[in-house]
């Protein structure tokens, strides 16, 4: 099995690993001397290497091979998604999403919101962890939570609007067409998830009004972090 670590500096043949990361290797694992393991920078290097001294504090390493942009996807996704009332359905959602392929995720505040205040430590070491399990080389990002106006706002700047070919907001009632419908191969898309009792009928309209499609996820009623799995996974399938 090959394990997977975190270092933000690959430029060096000989380097030394972060001290949670030497810890988790030599200690955790109990990786010896002549192992072989694989570093990412999460921004899309993939590195083989092997343990020259594996020390818990500083554990030395030399890379053998680099792939560069490795696993790199055709689309870029982000979905912003409604922090759900127990903080352990929010943590399932993005520790998924991240082992299914994602690139960036916004807590989204929203009229109904049962939750407001999300502690995002937690989520990022969440990441990290689902990242290295699923051997990805390039690492989400999770942006803070924002409120739902002030997003859309955002998105009219020139950093708003990079990445994106298609913005769909998922709800439940209304003339809606189908994800599958609308979604082609290739587009980058933005996602919108609303809370356990929807977006109101005034953030419907303004995401329209800012050029977001609305879409059914189907006919059953899903939790909030469901739709955005399911519209996660959906996006992934259909650039497979």
């Amino acid at each position: 099995m090959s394990f997977l670590f975190l270092a933000h500096d690959l430029d060096s043949d000989l380097l030394t690993l972060p001290e949670e990361e030497s810890k988790h290797c030599a200690k955790v694992l109990r990786m010896r001397a002549g192992d072989t393991l694989m570093l990412t920078d999460g921004c899309g290097t993939m590195c083989h290497a092997c343990i020259v001294e594996p020390d818990p504090k500083g554990c030395v390493v030399e890379i053998t091979q680099r792939i560069p942009q490795y696993g790199r996807r055709n689309h870029h996704l982000h979905v912003a998604v409604a922090p759900t009332k127990n903080t352990d359905r929010m943590e399932w959602f993005v520790e998924k999403a991240v082992e299914i392929g994602i690139d960036s995720i916004t807590p989204l505040i929203c009229e109904h919101s049962e939750r407001r205040v999300l502690k995002t430590d937690r989520i990022e070491k969440i990441i990290d962890s689902a990242m290295k399990q699923s051997l990805k080389a390039y690492r989400p990002s999770l942006n803070p939570p924002t409120p739902y106006k002030t997003f859309l706002e955002n998105l009219s700047t020139p950093q708003g609007n990079s990445q994106t070919d298609i913005r769909l907001i998922c709800h439940c009632d209304g003339e809606r067409k189908s994800l599958h419908d609308l979604y082609q191969r290739g587009q980058s898309a933005l996602v919108l998830i609303g809370p356990e009792g929807d977006f109101s009928d005034d953030e419907i309209k303004l995401a329209i009004d800012n050029n977001f499609n609305p879409v059914t996820l189907g006919p059953c009623r899903l939790r909030t972090e469901t739709a955005a799995l399911y519209a996660t996974t959906a996006i992934n399938f259909i650039n497979s």
